[in-house]
C-alpha cells in the first residue's frame, strides 16, 4: 500500500507550542517478523526530519529528510531498497525524529513559529516486502522522548548528552519496556504526499582542521581554511558530564573570537549557530543529525587539551554531481569559478537557499539571479523539478507569491514583486533549455496566468506599470532615479515570452498568438516609458541599460551602448548594479560588443570588484561587496555563465533545448593564454580548449553523440575538430 495520511504518528505527550531549550528529538520502535525477503521497500514520510534503523543499521546515508515544503500542499518523502538489512524471523525498525521546518518555536524575521502545520515531530512509515505490506506506522510503535539529542531545531543547533545514550538502541534485543505506545495523529497534514524526485543532502567532503588557537581557558577557535555548510565532527573523550559547546563562524574579530556579522540578531530566543555534547566518560565521534550551519571557523568550549584532530569540518549538501568545468590561464578567473562552486554546493538543500548560516531560505530573488547558472555548472535538474512544485504551492488564490519558498506566510507583503516571483518563470525555462523538458513549463501555464493576471491588479493607474517588490538588490551605490518599474516592465515582457513558448509547447497556436499580440503591446508601451528620443533608456543608469540591452527592448542598439560604456567608463571599469543588473550586465556587453569591458569588471580591484572578496581570503561568494554580511551566497555567481559562455564557449544554439544544437563561440580575451570548459549535457560532454601559439590560437572542440555544434555559420556532427586561427 501506498503511504496514507491515516499512517502519521507521533508520541502521545502534550505538544508545547512555546520556545523552551530542552526540546528532545522522539524516538521510536517496533518489532515484527518477516517470513521471506526476497526484495522489501520501506517509505518514510517525517515531519520535520527523520532518520531510520533497521536490525541496528542505517537504512541511507541521506540526510535532513524528509524535504522541506508547505506542509498544507505538499508532504515529500523518499521510499529506499531495504531488502539486504532484513531477515527471515524477528527483525526490528528504529526510528529518531527531529523538528527541521516543521516545528521552529522561536521568533525570528520570518514567522515560522506562527506557522499553521506546526506540532510535534511525527511520521508515516510503510515497508513492503515480496509485493506484500508487512508493516506501517501504527499505535504498536513504541516511543520515548527520553532521547540523547535533548535539544534540536535546524536554524538554531543541537545538543547530545551522551549520558542519555545506548547505542543498542535501535538493536533487536534492547529493552523497551518502559517506552510507551505511539498514538495516531488526530490531525494529520493536509498536504499530498509526494515521492520526492531529488537527489538527498549527503556528506560531500571531511575538512581537517588547518589550525588551533587557544582564546580562553579551555576555549579554542579551529580554522578549516575553507568556508562550508554543515557541521562539526568532534573527537571526544572527557570526564562524565563535561560540556562542550560549539559556535560557527565564517570570519573573525581581530582578537581571535567569533564573528557572528550580526546573524544572532534575528535569533534573539534561540542561540545562534551553536551546538553542545555533554561528555560520559568515554570516546565518541559525534556531529549533529536535524541541524546544520555555515562556517570556516569552529569554536570549542570546554575541551582538554584538543589536538587538530579533535575538530573536523563536516560538508553536507544535495548529493548533485558538477556539469561543467572551466580553467584560464587568468588565476582570478579560476578562483572566482571555484568560490562560485563552493558557495552554490553550500545552498543546496532541496532548494536553492540564500545562505546556510541565519537563514537557509529559498529567496526567490537570488534563485532568479542563479538559476542558469546552478543549471550549467550542476546538474540540478532534479532540485528544480521539487522546488518548482514548492514554487506552484506558493502561489495564493489571487496570483500573488512570497520572496521566500517555502514559507510558512511570511513574504508576500515585502521580498516578492516580479524580481523574485519571476523564479515562476525561470526555473521551468531553464530547465527546458538544459535538459529538454518542456513538462514543467507547460504544466506551469495554469500558475503563469494566474500571475500575469495577477500583475495587471497591481498596476499603477497613471501609467500602466508596476511599482511594488524588490529592485536592483544590492546596489553598491543605489541611483537617484530607481530602475524598478523598468526592471518590473521587462520582467513581464520576459514571462510572457516565456507563456508563449510554453503554449506553443503545448501545441496551443491560438493562445501563443494572443500571448504575442500582448508582448508586442508591451514592448511598444516600454519603449514609450523608457527609450528616450535619442535611444537610451531612462532612469538613466547601468541597471537600466543593461536590463534593456539584454531583453532586446530597442530599435537601435548603439545609442543603450554608448549609455554602458559612459557608466562603466565612469566608474572606471566598475559596475554599479545589484543582483538584477549584474545577472544581465556581463551578457548585455557581450551583445555589444564588449566582451573586454566585461572582463575589466569581473578582474577589477578596487570595490566594489570581486577581487577585494578574494583579498580578504573569500573562499565563497559574499553578500554584498564588503565585510559586514554573510559570506556564503550565490546571487552573484552568473559571471560562472558568462566564463562558460565566453572564454569557455559553449552556449546553446538558438535557445535549442537540451543542448541538442551548441553554439561554440569562444572569445579569446587578449588577457588570456588558455581557457578550457567542458558542459555535461544529456547528450553527453562538450568540450572547448584554445591556446594563444606563436602564430595566433589554436582552438579544438569534441561534440559527442546526438549534438550538433555550430561553429563559424557552419554545422558540425561528433567528433573532434581543430583549427588554426590568425
Amino acid at each position: 500500500m501506498p503511504l496514507t495520511h491515516d499512517l502519521f504518528i507521533k508520541t502521545g505527550l502534550p505538544f508545547h507550542p512555546e520556545y523552551a531549550l530542552r526540546d528532545s528529538a522522539p524516538m521510536f520502535r517496533r518489532r515484527f517478523a518477516l517470513e521471506s525477503v526476497r526484495s522489501a521497500r520501506l517509505s518514510l514520510c517525517a515531519l520535520g526530519y527523520g532518520y531510520v534503523w533497521i536490525n541496528g543499521k542505517k537504512v541511507t546515508e541521506d540526510l535532513l529528510t524528509s524535504p522541506f515544503g508547505n506542509y498544507e500542499k505538499t508532504l515529500w518523502y523518499y521510499s529506499y531498497d531495504v531488502t539486504s538489512l532484513l531477515k527471515e524471523g524477528e527483525n526490528v525498525i528504529a526510528v529518531m525524529l527531529g523538528n527541521g521546518f516543521f516545528n521552529e518555536p522561536f521568533k525570528t524575521s520570518w514567522d515560522f513559529d506562527q506557522a499553521s502545520w506546526r506540532d510535534q515531530p511525527k511520521m508515516a512509515l510503510c515497508l513492503e516486502a515480496d509485493g506484500q505490506t508487512v508493516l506501517v506506522s501504527d499505535e504498536q510503535f513504541l516511543c520515548t522522548k527520553a532521547s540523547p539529542v535533548i535539544y534540536n531545531h535546524l536554524r538554531s543547533g543541537e545538543y547530545f548528552d551522551a549520558r542519555l545514550y545506548d547505542e543498542r538502541w535501535t538493536d533487536l534485543d534492547y529493552d523497551d519496556s518502559s517506552w510507551m505506545h505511539a498514538v495516531r495523529d488526530a490531525t494529520p497534514p493536509k498536504g499530498i504526499l509526494r515521492l520526492c524526485p531529488c537527489e538527498a543532502v549527503r556528506i560531500g567532503r571531511i575538512y581537517p582542521s588547518l589550525s588551533v588557537r587557544k582564546t580562553d581557558e579551555k576555549k579554542y577557535v579551529f580554522d578549516l581554511g575553507q568556508n562550508i555548510s554543515g557541521y562539526v565532527r568532534l573527537k571526544i573523550c572527557q570526564p562524565m558530564g563535561d560540556e562542550i559547546t560549539i559556535r560557527y563562524a565564517e570570519q573573525l574579530h581581530e582578537d581571535g573570537s567569533l564573528n557572528l556579522n550580526d546573524g544572532d540578531h534575528h535569533y534573539k530566543d534561540s542561540p545562534y549557530e551553536t551546538d553542545k555534547f555533554i561528555c560520559d566518560g568515554r570516546e565518541h565521534i559525534w556531529s549533529p543529525m536535524f541541524t546544520y550551519h555555515g562556517f570556516r571557523y569552529i569554536e570549542a568550549d570546554g575541551l582538554n587539551d584538543p589536538t587538530l584532530d579533535t575538530i573536523s569540518g563536516v560538508f553536507i549538501h544535495q548529493d548533485v554531481k558538477r556539469a561543467s568545468s572551466f580553467e584560464c590561464s587568468d588565476e582570478t578567473l579560476n578562483r572566482l569559478f571555484r568560490i562560485g562552486q563552493m558557495a552554490t554546493l553550500s545552498n543546496l538543500f532541496y532548494m536553492p537557499t540564500d545562505c546556510p548560516t541565519r537563514e537557509k531560505l529559498g529567496w526567490a530573488n537570488d534563485a532568479q539571479a542563479s538559476c542558469e547558472q546552478m543549471l550549467t555548472n550542476f546538474s540540478t535538474y532534479n532540485m528544480y523539478k521539487k522546488w518548482i512544485v514548492d514554487i506552484r504551492d506558493a502561489m495564493r488564490e489571487d496570483g500573488a507569491m512570497p520572496g521566500i519558498i517555502p514559507t510558512a506566510g511570511w513574504g508576500y507583503e515585502w521580498g516578492n514583486g516580479p524580481v523574485s516571483d519571476g523564479i515562476l518563470f525561470e526555473a521551468p525555462y531553464r530547465v527546458y533549455l538544459h535538459t529538454g523538458d518542456s513538462s514543467l513549463l507547460t504544466d506551469s501555464l495554469p500558475c503563469f496566468y494566474r500571475y500575469l493576471d495577477y500583475l495587471k491588479t497591481r498596476e499603477d493607474p497613471a501609467d500602466g506599470e508596476i511599482n511594488f517588490g524588490l529592485t536592483d538588490w544590492t546596489c553598491p551605490e543605489p541611483e537617484k532615479d530607481d530602475p524598478l518599474k523598468l526592471i518590473n516592465s521587462a520582467l513581464r515582457i520576459k514571462f510572457l515570452r516565456i507563456t508563449a513558448l510554453a503554449e506553443r509547447l503545448a501545441g496551443h497556436s491560438d493562445q501563443e498568438a494572443i500571448v504575442n499580440a500582448e508582448i508586442e503591446d508591451r514592448i511598444a508601451a516600454y519603449k514609450a516609458l523608457h527609450l528616450a528620443a535619442d535611444g537610451t533608456c531612462v532612469p538613466d543608469n547601468m541597471c537600466s541599460a543593461a536590463m534593456t540591452i539584454y531583453n532586446g527592448l530597442y530599435d537601435d542598439l548603439e545609442p543603450l551602448k554608448q549609455q554602458l560604456m559612459r557608466h562603466i567608463e565612469a566608474r572606471d571599469f566598475h559596475h554599479n548594479c545589484g543582483m538584477v543588473g549584474l545577472r544581465r550586465l556581463y551578457v548585455a556587453l557581450n551583445r555589444c560588443g564588449l566582451q573586454e569591458y566585461a572582463y575589466r569588471i569581473i578582474t577589477a580591484k578596487g570595490r566594489p570588484c570581486y577581487s577585494e572578496w578574494l583579498e580578504g581570503d573569500a573562499t565563497t561568494l559574499w553578500e554584498v561587496w564588503d565585510e559586514s554580511s554573510s559570506k556564503n551566497h550565490h546571487m552573484y555567481s552568473d559571471f560562472m555563465s558568462w566564463l562558460m559562455k565566453t572564454p569557455g564557449g559553449i552556449d546553446h544554439a538558438d535557445n535549442a533545448p537540451g543542448f541538442s544544437r551548441v553554439r561554440i563561440s569562444p572569445y579569446f580575451l587578449k588577457n588570456l593564454d588558455y581557457c578550457r570548459a567542458t558542459q555535461n549535457t544529456v547528450n553527453g560532454e562538450v568540450s572547448v580548449h584554445w591556446e594563444r601559439t606563436g602564430q595566433g590560437v589554436c582552438l579544438i572542440f569534441r561534440v559527442p553523440e546526438g549534438m550538433i555544434a555550430e561553429y563559424e555559420g557552419k554545422d558540425y556532427a561528433a567528433g573532434e575538430y581543430q583549427f588554426a586561427i590568425s
